[in-house]
């Protein structure tokens, strides 16, 4: 994939409503345009599951995008200087840590880590956090052990657009939890990301992937 064709996400400068679920996003939103659709948000993009890796360490920066399966560049509009400027990258968390540890050398990495965790924790509402993985492992009682923790974090990030953010999960809606937990196993347990990367439509690729996420679920959902 060349740079002209990256995945583009951006940061939007005015209120934003995504085109597909409807939710109102805020200003300051991160958005991903959809030729047919318009405005989507990044749950609905299926983007959500991204790690955002500021720009500044180049070394970091290519070995993150070397390792990422998916990735997209994030884009803010400058006002000043009359164009979107680069802002960072948005890539796979698996992706993010072999490049971080392939950089540990390099002895500013390890406060690079500190300050994303840092920020991570600023941007989550434990508490509900906390309420939305109950509710996981009370629906999946099979769920490995913290992967509801896991889930709940991304799914809850707040600015995210993510499904967790959504009025239904505030509810702690059972459709909407199982929206969550789906999106999780689709992007970790299938090869759902390698197909985006390829080209594929997001609805088709869902459904070559739909039997193995279907499986997955099931087994997560079985008390026997």
């Amino acid at each position: 994939m060349n740079q002209r064709d990256e995945l583009k996400v951006f940061i939007s400068l005015r209120e934003s409503t995504c085109s597909e679920c409807g939710e109102n996003l805020g200003t300051k939103a991160w958005v991903f345009l959809n030729r047919d659709k318009g405005v989507l948000c990044l749950s609905c993009a299926d983007l959500d599951h991204l790690e955002f890796l500021l720009s500044g360490d180049t070394a970091l920066t290519v070995r993150a995008k070397k390792y990422s399966t998916l990735h997209a560049v994030v884009l803010k509009w400058s006002r000043a200087r009359k164009r979107y400027e680069r802002q960072g990258l948005l890539v796979e968390k698996d992706a993010l840590e072999k490049a971080e540890q392939e950089c540990l050398e390099d002895a500013d990495i390890r406060e690079r880590r500190r300050l994303r965790e840092a920020q991570k924790r600023e941007q989550i509402d434990q508490d509900f956090v906390l309420r939305f993985a109950a509710r996981i492992r009370e629906l999946f009682p099979n769920c490995p052990k913290d992967r509801e923790i896991t889930i709940a974090e991304h799914a809850c990030m707040k600015y995210s657009g993510r499904v967790g953010r959504s009025a239904a999960a505030k509810h702690l809606d059972e459709i909407a939890v199982t929206l969550a937990v789906r999106a999780n196993v689709r992007h970790i347990m299938t090869e759902y990301d390698e197909l985006l990367s390829k080209g594929y439509d997001r609805f088709e690729a869902r459904a070559l992937v739909e039997s193995k996420v279907s499986d997955v679920i099931d087994n997560w959902q079985s008390r026997c």
